[in-house]
């Protein structure tokens, strides 16, 4: 049978392994649609799928990769032929079922999107989980009265995928935005993007014995968690909203009641992976157009081959990405 390539991560009692192996059509999972894959990318999730004792990867064999761009090459559902266009994000893409790591994909035909018009492949995954979630995070704090007039937003994690397309969408839509960044070196990247101004995360601690904080930001875009929240929090204008949606800084904080029952603020949970296919399409339609950040592929994304990827995924966890990485398949 003709083999492809794949990269696969391995373990067997205590050992571990990522490696890229030559695969068939038979080692792959079941599924109603089979993909030529043609992109991938590089998200946080990825980067922790790609370790021993993974904390996502709920079983080995796995190859990794919660993003996909490609062809079709057979389909079992009328929904879909031969040739179309399509991505993935999310669903257990890459964690509990064989990802876009790999040269030749197969899936699940209700996780499939039919690529927007609009959209390339290649900028599909510039784009990708992280610049759905962003999208995500922005129709949700508009569900939730959030508008330019209120003030400035917040954009937590600003030089990351989530951040840097969240900037980008918001200062098309007119907001006001404060990048929040410790990377000096990035302020001219993150102003192209949008930002107005800038804060870094070393700030946001709580002082001692203090709740609430001056009201600064309408709403704040957050993929980092952690021990920022809380300030974040407590320093949001009255009725506004938090959209979380990472953890690169950490899974637990420590807040209090008041922000919530004296500011009524809102923390919104956004969850990209398991995101309704209705409001899936309707985002991915407005990422190919009025969303679509203007010099996608040389602003916001570069392009690695899968040779190059396991150290990218070393970085990604060392924090030391800058908005988006494309993996040519």
């Amino acid at each position: 049978m003709e083999k492809f390539r794949a990269l696969v991560a391995d373990k067997q009692e205590e050992a571990f392994s990522l490696k890229i192996k030559e695969l068939t059509k038979e080692d792959l999972p079941e599924g109603d649609v089979t993909i030529k894959v043609y992109y991938s990318s590089v998200n946080y999730k990825d980067g922790l799928a790609s370790i021993n004792n993974s904390t996502v990867v709920r079983k080995y064999p796995m190859v990794p990769g919660i993003d996909l761009a490609g062809k079709v090459i057979e389909s079992k559902n009328d929904r879909f032929k031969e040739g179309d266009e399509v991505l993935i994000t999310g669903y257990d893409l890459g964690v509990a079922h064989f990802g876009g790591y790999s040269e030749v994909a197969r899936v699940p035909a209700d996780w499939v999107v039919p690529l927007p018009k609009g959209l390339s492949m290649k900028e599909a995954m510039a784009i990708g989980t992280a610049g759905f979630t962003a999208a995500l995070s922005v129709h949700r704090l508009e569900e939730n009265h959030l508008s330019p007039s209120q003030g400035r937003v917040l954009v937590a994690g600003a030089t990351g995928g989530v951040g840097s397309h969240a900037i980008s969408i918001l200062s098309r839509l007119g907001y006001e935005v404060t990048a929040s960044t410790r990377k000096k070196a990035e302020h001219d990247y993150l102003k192209q993007l949008g930002a107005r101004d800038f804060v870094s995360p070393e700030e946001f601690v709580m002082p001692e014995k203090r709740a609430l904080l001056k009201q600064q930001w309408a709403a704040a875009v957050d993929p980092v968690g952690g021990q920022y929240l809380p300030y974040i929090l407590a320093s949001i204008r009255y009725g506004g909203s938090v959209a979380l949606s990472g953890m690169t800084g950490g899974t637990n904080f420590q807040s209090t009641v008041f922000p919530f029952i004296l500011r009524g603020v809102n923390l919104l949970g956004i969850d990209s992976v398991f995101c309704p296919m209705e409001t899936r399409l309707h985002l991915w339609e407005k990422l190919a157009d009025e969303w679509k950040p203007d010099h996608l592929l040389d602003s916001i994304s570069h392009e690695v081959t899968l040779d190059e990827l396991p150290d990218v995924l070393a970085k990604i966890l060392r924090g030391e990405m800058r908005g988006r990485t494309i993996v040519k398949l």
